[in-house]
């Protein structure tokens, strides 16, 4: 198949990171003419590649969600314009109709009325291309869909994708149960990178004191190992007829990124104040291949003495009960409330506070990268960010703050 126009979805204000992770996959890989082509667009970039472009993202992009294969495009004012777009497309190319389908819509500034009929059109549209051809007509599954389709519409212009995904590369491979309120694995990537932190030896070592399920460490240890982030799981382009004779540089591609894996020269430190949390994130770092390059350990976050003299501690802190002291309990609005209720408890500000004091006695030299929905913690920490970088954690906005940890960093207390 020729180049072809991909799109990368990710969440809001992460698109430059974004770009750059992909300018470097594909400059690493030897193909600097879709390197060259990356554009930044609204929610995601936009690329010119190959099938091998393709495979290769979804191998190794540790921030994209998904990697979209343009079929189509065109100019509409209604569902039966997004019809006409679809049968333009050679579905038999795709898929068989013993396979399966599905088709989801995303919209900005749509003057449709229903989404949903829009979904049903281009399922319409692709059924009677295949039963025209074929005389038979694939099935569709909601769920586990071998042809899984992406239909953006604007104010009027839509744009037809083959998602050559499947399930959502956060979905890394490794994570067998989930805890509580998991942190996905792009947005521990994305904190990463932005933060800077390619697990190179002057990035320093790295701490998450408030690991729960063991998310950002095990991230920061896969990229400290060289570990491409695909190398567990399957994607749905191995089902798509157009990457069957591509069988061989697949696996070509997955033993070439396997060479690629390597001892760390920095060392990943996490835990948690929960014996079963660091249990649960010890199992999942084995589970995920660099067990050996974390050390975790249980001990409350007010209390863990920086393991080394300079390094990044880098923490999305929990909102519920792990966060106690041990064998404090919960007070009424303390920690054991929910996400949504996080912001302004008193309990929070006391931790908070605390925590500061904590860091500015014992984590001097160092730099701390917290996540937190609510744009008044630094106040409540009494320490002055040097950086604050929007995000998105799921459907909640949250700022990744950074504050550079010196003794005597903390703001005067009140008098």
């Amino acid at each position: 198949m020729n180049p072809t126009p991909l799109f990368l979805p990710c969440a809001a204000g992460v698109e430059p990171l974004l770009a750059d992770e992909v300018r470097a996959i594909l400059t690493a890989a030897g193909a600097p003419r879709a390197a060259e082509s990356v554009q930044l667009g609204r929610g995601g970039i936009s690329l010119i590649g190959s099938v091998h472009t393709a495979m290769r993202l979804n191998l190794e992009s540790r921030l994209a969600p998904r990697v979209l294969w343009q079929v189509a495009e065109g100019r509409y004012r209604d569902e039966e314009d997004l019809y006409d777009i679809a049968r333009t497309v050679p579905w038999t190319d795709w898929i068989t109709p013993r396979q399966t389908l599905r088709v989801d819509t995303s919209a900005v500034r749509s003057p449709l009325q229903s989404l949903h009929f829009a979904s049903l059109r281009i399922k319409d549209a692709i059924c009677d291309v295949m039963r025209e051809q074929t005389g038979e007509r694939p099935d569709v599954d909601p769920r586990f869909a071998d042809l899984s389709v992406q239909l953006h519409v604007g104010e009027d212009y839509a744009q037809i994708y083959v998602d050559l995904s499947g399930e959502a590369l956060f979905k890394r491979g490794w994570r067998e149960v989930q805890g509580e309120a998991p942190l996905k694995e792009t947005l521990a990537a994305a904190m990463l990178a932005a933060a800077g932190w390619h697990g190179r030896a002057e990035d320093g070592d790295l701490l998450d004191p408030c690991c729960g399920a063991g998310t950002i460490a095990i991230e920061a240890a896969q990229i400290a190992c060289g570990m491409a982030p695909g190398l567990q799981r399957s994607f749905a382009f191995e089902k798509l007829a157009p990457f069957r004779a591509e069988v061989v540089a697949w696996q070509s591609m997955k033993a070439e990124a396997r060479s690629r894996i390597h001892a760390p020269a920095v060392r990943v430190y996490a835990g948690d104040v929960s014996f079963r949390m660091t249990d649960f994130a010890t199992r999942n770092a084995e589970r995920a291949g660099v067990a050996h390059a974390i050390d975790f350990k249980t001990v409350d976050a007010l209390q863990r003495n920086a393991p080394t003299a300079h390094g990044v501690l880098m923490l999305n802190p929990p909102y519920g009960e792990r966060i106690d002291a041990k064998g404090t309990g919960s007070a009424p609005g303390g920690y054991r409330d929910s996400r949504e209720t996080f912001e302004g408890g008193g309990t929070s500000q006391a931790f908070f506070a605390a925590l500061a004091t904590h860091w500015k006695r014992q984590y001097a030299g160092w730099t701390a990268w917290v996540l937190s929905p609510d744009a008044k913690l630094p106040q409540a920490m009494r320490l002055k960010e040097s950086r604050r970088v929007p995000m998105w954690n799921g459907p909640i906005e949250c700022r990744l703050f950074r504050f550079d940890l010196v003794a005597g960093s903390n703001r005067s207390e009140p008098r």
